[in-house]
């Protein structure tokens, strides 16, 4: 495949995740992570890192696509920075450990994992399981206990973390506006910290095709960056028109079996 035909590929899949981001609701990690597994392979990219490229490619555009993202949502003053701040000091301990630990596996096991990861998705879309307002908040320790955990994931999956932080901030009866605000701003320190540590963990890994910094695959984040923030408005915009519940699970069916032809492969 070309060069053209490559930077074509990565516009038309940053319209795509953007656009679903904005239609469902969901962080486009998960959108770009499987598709740009799938394109690596038909570069012929070696099945060792592609995973891992996919991964530390998808948080590296989540640190420009965030940034608009909160602009507007600290606009209308949803952002509940008295929880970002403690919480960020364990996402990025967290996910620098998760972009360690995925550097660690191999990339089938990443792929296996990662499928796991989105049938689990798609299976809480299609059940619309959503946890209880069941706790408070807690204080500092516990915030930044959570901030860990979702950081490690997140950086292990390649999304911004909102899949991990919208559930857990629901569950600390948080109102939905500022659970919503809050875990995209949460996304901005995993996708900075999950990205320069999968820099570092790639540097220098044999197996990288030309054109990446670390496990970041630079023509890829050009073309996603390029067109996903335009879209995104496209597809909210799509939302308040089309039936969400039903495309909702016909996005989940499709994550269905993008998680299957993981497993399977």
């Amino acid at each position: 495949m070309s060069m053209i035909g490559i930077i074509i590929l990565y516009l038309l899949l940053g319209a795509l995740a953007g656009t679903m981001a904005g239609l469902f609701g969901i962080g486009g990690g998960l959108v770009i992570v499987p598709v740009l597994i799938f394109s690596f392979g038909l570069q012929g990219i070696s099945p060792e890192i592609a995973a891992h490229l996919a991964v530390g490619t998808s948080l590296a555009t989540i640190v420009f696509t965030s940034i608009s993202s909160i602009r507007t949502h600290h606009q209308h003053g949803a952002v509940r920075w008295d929880l970002f701040r403690p919480m960020t000091v364990g996402i990025v301990v967290g996910a620098v450990l998760g972009a360690w630990t995925a550097a660690m596996l191999s990339g089938p096991v990443l792929e296996t994992i990662i499928g796991v990861f989105v049938i689990l998705v798609a299976l809480k879309m299609i059940l619309e399981v959503n946890p209880k307002p069941g706790r408070d908040v807690p204080g500092t320790t516990g915030l930044g206990a959570a901030g860990g955990i979702i950081g490690w994931a997140s950086a292990i999956f390649g999304i911004g973390g909102g899949t991990l932080t919208v559930p857990y901030l629901s569950w600390c009866n948080v109102k939905m506006q500022q659970t919503v605000a809050t875990s995209a701003a949460c996304g901005f320190p995993i996708a900075i910290a999950g990205a320069l540590a999968n820099v570092w963990t790639g540097w220098q890994d044999p197996h990288l095709p030309e054109l990446s910094l670390g496990f970041i695959y630079l023509p890829a984040l050009v073309g996603v960056v390029a067109t996903s923030v335009f879209f995104a408005r496209i597809g909210a915009g799509l939302a308040h028109r089309l039936d969400g519940r039903l495309l909702k699970r016909i996005f989940a069916i499709m994550l269905v079996l993008v998680g299957l032809r993981f497993l399977l492969s």
